[in-house]
Parts: C-alpha cells; sequence; structure tokens
C-alpha cells in the first residue's frame, strides 16, 4: 500500500499564500514555488508584481506561442506583463526594494528561526553554490516579508528551527511561512500556528518543526 498523502501540494501552498496578499500591494515573487503565486489571486483583488530585473505589472507564464523570451522575471521564467506594466532600469528597480516601496515579498527558504531569522541563499557547503540573487536587498527593503517552503527536507531534517545553522540572509525578518502542512507565524513567542493543512493535525506538525510549536 502506499501511503497516504496529506497537507497542500505546491500549487496549493501557493493558493493559500495568495488568499492572504491584500488588494492594492505591491509584490515582489522569489523564485521556485513562490512564483506560483501570481496565478492565484482571488477574483476582483488588484495586486502589481515587481520583478528585480525591471518590470512592474509581471504577469503569468505566457500560453504556448506567445511567449517573448526578452521578457522575462528574475530568475529567467517567461513571464507576461498585464496592460499598463512598466519597464525600468535594474538600478531602478532596487531603488523601489531599498526604499520600501514594495509592500510584501514572498521567498522560498532553506531554513527559518522562531525568531524570524531566513537563511536562504547558501548551506554554506564548500562546494555550494551560492544563490542570493536579490534576497538580501528585498528582506531589508520590502515591509512584510513571508515564506513558502516545504516543512522538511528532502532527508527529513526540519527547515523550521530554534537557530539557523545556514547563513543568514537576514536577521529577524520572516513573518509568515506556508509551508505544506501548516501556515505558522513568526511571533515574539515563537512559532504560532495559524492553520492546519488537510490531513494533519498538530501533533505531526510539531514532530516535524525543529522549535517549539504554538497552538493558536
Amino acid at each position: 500500500m502506499t501511503e497516504e498523502v496529506i497537507g497542500w501540494d505546491r500549487e496549493q501552498m501557493a493558493e493559500r499564500a495568495a488568499q492572504d496578499i491584500p488588494d492594492g500591494a505591491y509584490v515582489n515573487l522569489g523564485i521556485g514555488i513562490p512564483e506560483k503565486v501570481v496565478r492565484y489571486i482571488p477574483e476582483g483583488r488588484e495586486v502589481i508584481y515587481h520583478t528585480e530585473n525591471g518590470l512592474l505589472g509581471m504577469g503569468d507564464a505566457p500560453a504556448e506561442g506567445d511567449e517573448d523570451p526578452e521578457l522575462i522575471n528574475a530568475g529567467k521564467k517567461l513571464v507576461t506583463a498585464i496592460p499598463g506594466a512598466s519597464y525600468f532600469h535594474h538600478a531602478d528597480s532596487f531603488s523601489m526594494i531599498r526604499g520600501s516601496h514594495i509592500d510584501i515579498c514572498v521567498l522560498g527558504a532553506m531554513q527559518v528561526a522562531e525568531n524570524g531569522d531566513l537563511a536562504n541563499w547558501s548551506t554554506g557547503n564548500p562546494d555550494a553554490i551560492p544563490a542570493v540573487g536579490g534576497a538580501m536587498d528585498l528582506v531589508a527593503g520590502v515591509k512584510t516579508i513571508n515564506v513558502i517552503t516545504q516543512h522538511v527536507t528532502k532527508k527529513g531534517y526540519p527547515k523550521l528551527v530554534e537557530n539557523c545553522t545556514f547563513p543568514l540572509t537576514g536577521v529577524g525578518v520572516v513573518k509568515r511561512i506556508y509551508s505544506d502542512l501548516a501556515v505558522i507565524d513568526v511571533t515574539p513567542e515563537g512559532f504560532k500556528l495559524v492553520e492546519l493543512a488537510p490531513g494533519v493535525d498538530f501533533d505531526y506538525v510539531q514532530e516535524r518543526t525543529g522549535a517549539k510549536l504554538i497552538k493558536a
């Protein structure tokens, strides 16, 4: 018998994160699962997506046959531009980020500590390929940092921990985490459960979390 699959898949994680983005927000999406958030903004809600390579008004991936090889996001993925979108210099894009003009950023993570520290650019191993991109600017300049990540690594190690062991991207920056098992807030008291994914109970999440989890 195959093991029953519980929790959210990647698309559902992105959809859940999208539900919490308010109308009128300016949002930057990190590489990987966060990129999928653009597909799931609730009907009737306007969200303007920013990508640090110079586009404000980013849309979803293009339909087959409509690809423009010069229209990509920061992860080099093909995207579209919504009506009214604007293009600008890379430096201007980072001025928007560093000037705190972006409301929300949704990033991936290797580790998140219970105080909100984020590690998402390197494992620190000598052979690791650094992939910081614009993440350090984003966590320093964007008003709200949320994370989408699998709750544990492929080897089963917790990604939500007491203290990060990987090199930090930012200190005390993460506000909310969307994993395949739960939605969790980072509070002054530590990780606080907001919502459980379908088929998941509190003890199941706690067993896979490397820090104390507070019940809502």
